[in-house]
């Protein structure tokens, strides 16, 4: 308002109307945020059971899934040394490592991947498979850490012995090198695919195509691969209920792995000096970081298939069976 303009001219009163108008707009969109996220909404109700089972036990599993991840990845990939040479295709074993690194940030992968394809290169013939074994099992703990917190999550207790969760976790491991393995011919496709854009496209490629698309194919994959984990992990007398979904949990940990690895590198330039604090032991803690925020998304995207579920929704049946169920809001 200009000096000397009197409060109730036609400008002024304008003016006054509107900031009115925007004020009471801002107090609308509130009020009807509150309606859907504030306190006693579902919303709110599943973000608390959500948050709060993730810090009963998302610390010790997160940091447990970090220090599990480390061991079995090198023997997860002898494993996958040893089915390749036994369907004598051994030049998978550099794909298979591209594959898996390429969820990672680009310090962890360099990190690792020299490593990894040693461990690959060093084993040949009996030894080869005396090391698939030992990875049978050490990838198998890493899995049954998975399968306790999703049991933790539903709040279910353990109704079997430990060898028949490891057989179980046996096969589990074999799915996940099959699915590796298939998911390289997705490659041919993947070919097709930017053939046709720079074709077709050329432009939307070169600026988006290089970028969005091997993310898109790579989120996917993923998705697909904790989906799977997911679903054949959580407790049986849950597993195949309607009520009981399992895509928002693999959904939100592929989101959250996603962010977390374009997060990491910046991350770590601007304001983690992990090198001035461990020297050449950095890599190795860059990589642990990476994992526990990792396991951390796990445990919470299994808070929250179990934090959908709602009690009134299962059957007395479901309720009735042998494991012991404790629910909590």
């Amino acid at each position: 308002m200009s000096q000397g303009q009197s409060p109730h001219s036609l400008e002024a009163r304008a003016k006054a109307a509107r900031k009115r108008k925007l004020v009471a707009r801002a107090e609308g969109l509130i009020e009807k945020g509150k309606e859907h996220v504030g306190p006693g909404t579902r919303f709110f109700q599943i973000a608390k059971r959500v948050l709060v089972g993730t810090f009963t036990d998302g610390v010790i599993h997160a940091g447990n899934l970090a220090y599990l991840s480390l061991i079995a990845l090198f023997p997860f990939f002898i494993l996958i040394a040893a089915v390749l040479s036994l369907l004598g295709g051994g030049a998978g074993g550099e794909r298979a490592i591209e594959a898996v690194l390429s969820t990672m940030p680009p310090a962890v992968a360099e990190t690792l991947a020299t490593p990894i394809r040693e461990a690959m290169n060093a084993r040949t013939g009996i030894f080869l498979w005396l090391g698939a074994i030992v990875a049978l099992w050490s990838v198998g703990s890493l899995v049954e850490t998975i399968r306790d917190i999703l049991r933790r999550a539903y709040g279910v207790q353990a109704s079997r012995s430990i060898f028949h969760y490891r057989l179980l976790s046996i096969g589990v491991i074999f799915g996940a090198v099959i699915l590796l393995l298939v998911s390289f011919s997705a490659q041919v496709l993947i070919s097709g695919v930017e053939q046709f854009l720079m074709a077709f496209l050329p432009d939307v490629l070169e600026n988006f195509g290089s970028i969005l698309l091997p993310r898109l194919i790579s989120g996917l994959g993923m998705f697909l691969a904790i989906f799977l984990l997911f679903y054949g992990l959580t407790p049986s007398k849950f597993r195949h209920l309607k009520q009981c979904p399992k895509w928002p949990g693999a959904l939100f940990t592929t989101l959250w792995w996603i962010a977390v690895t374009m997060a990491l590198p910046p991350l770590l330039a601007g304001l983690l000096s992990y090198d001035m604090t461990y020297g050449s032991m950095a890599g190795v803690m860059v990589a642990l970081f990476f994992f526990h925020l990792v396991g951390l998304g796990i445990v919470m995207g299994a808070e929250l298939n179990a934090a959908l579920v709602e009690v009134e929704d299962l059957g007395h049946d479901v309720m009735g069976r042998e494991e012991d169920v404790k629910f909590a809001n």
